[in-house]
């Protein structure tokens, strides 16, 4: 690239700082450095003058927003394994590749779903609590005091039996837990077998079936409020759910409403309908012991986020020296 103009590059958040140098290196690059959430104004601003933006995943990437991008936008090198919110078809027709960084954070957000699935039936929030806030509700071991539920020899759930879906699969299975999923279509047949999977086509069947369910599929137009009031119904009431893939694939009122009346057990979560706004009522829910609340954390790993900004930085180089990008989102998968 040393023969060639440094692309301009626009960071929307601010990265590790091994991969800010790394973009200062190869391209120029502008840097948030206090790590403000941009503006709608301000990332149009940027589209219309840098030849490659780097959203977030909290950066909603719209059609009009595209529409007003500047000619020398050619590429939008996402800083997420979702695509959800970049309009890809947009940028397609107005001559933008988009990228992303998919597989770098499946074991990361596996192993923040199975603390989830640990921490709300064994209410490990509930007994930090106890003793960080100082009480003198403590006495002492009890025999019923703080009693949850067992892991072992219960059934999981798993909505979504892609990369991360499947990790949890095996993580889970390690706990003693029967592993049951609901794809699009059944995983091949040595992962199942490994597994000792059983394979739902109806999603309404195994929602009646398992004690846990796990939320891992993308969010799509075809998943928004996948996991519906009717769905939430068929759950039994000793049953618990966690979500680390996206809010909105759970109807959010409606699971409040069942928590709040009992309907099901418990709920463990890392993403919610609108972030960064959670719902008072699952805060309040989380002071009764109900839920458990992450501040969308299951990817943030150190080492996962450098990967991630590896991944970027080989999409933008591989564009900028006249090669497919590794990681090009085709049209129609948005």
């Amino acid at each position: 690239m040393t023969n060639k103009k440094r692309p301009t590059v626009y960071l929307t958040r601010k990265l590790p700082d091994l991969v800010e140098t790394r973009m200062r290196e190869l391209f120029d690059a502008e840097l948030n450095i206090e790590d403000a959430p941009r503006t709608t104004a301000e990332l149009v601003g940027a589209m219309q003058r840098v030849d490659v933006l780097v959203p977030t995943v909290t950066d909603r990437i719209t059609a009009d927003m595209i529409e007003q991008a500047g000619p020398q936008l050619k590429l939008i090198a996402g800083f997420s394994n979702g695509i959800d919110h970049i309009d890809v078809d947009a940028a397609a027709r107005k001559g933008i590749t988009v990228t992303n960084t998919p597989n770098v954070l499946t074991e990361d957000s596996a192993d923040m779903t199975m603390a989830l699935v640990l921490a709300v039936p064994r209410r490990l929030v509930e007994g930090t609590r106890v003793l960080a806030n100082g009480s003198d509700e403590w006495r002492g071991w009890s025999p019923t005091w703080m009693l949850g539920r067992r892991l072992s020899g219960k059934r999981i759930g798993i909505v979504g039996m892609g990369r991360i879906g499947t990790a949890v699969a095996r993580r889970a299975k390690a706990f003693g837990l029967s592993i049951h999923y609901h794809n699009r279509k059944r995983v091949n047949p040595a992962t199942e077998a490994e597994l000792e999977a059983t394979y739902w086509d109806s999603l309404d069947q195994m929602l009646a079936r398992v004690d846990i369910v796990s939320v891992n599929c993308p969010s799509t137009p075809a998943t928004y409020h996948l996991i519906s009031a009717r769905h939430l119904a068929l759950m039994q009431p000793t049953s618990y759910i966690v979500n680390t893939a996206r809010g909105d694939i759970i109807d959010e009122a409606a699971l409040i409403r069942c928590l709040m009346d009992g309907k099901i057990a418990g709920a463990g979560l890392d993403v919610f309908e609108n972030e960064p706004v959670v719902n008072p009522k699952l805060i309040k829910l989380a002071k009764e012991g109900k839920v458990v609340l992450l501040p969308h954390m299951s990817s943030a790993t150190i080492e996962g986020r450098i990967d991630m900004g590896d991944k970027v930085i080989i999409n933008i180089r591989a564009f900028y020296d006249g090669h497919r990008p590794p990681n090009r989102v085709l049209p129609g998968r948005s």
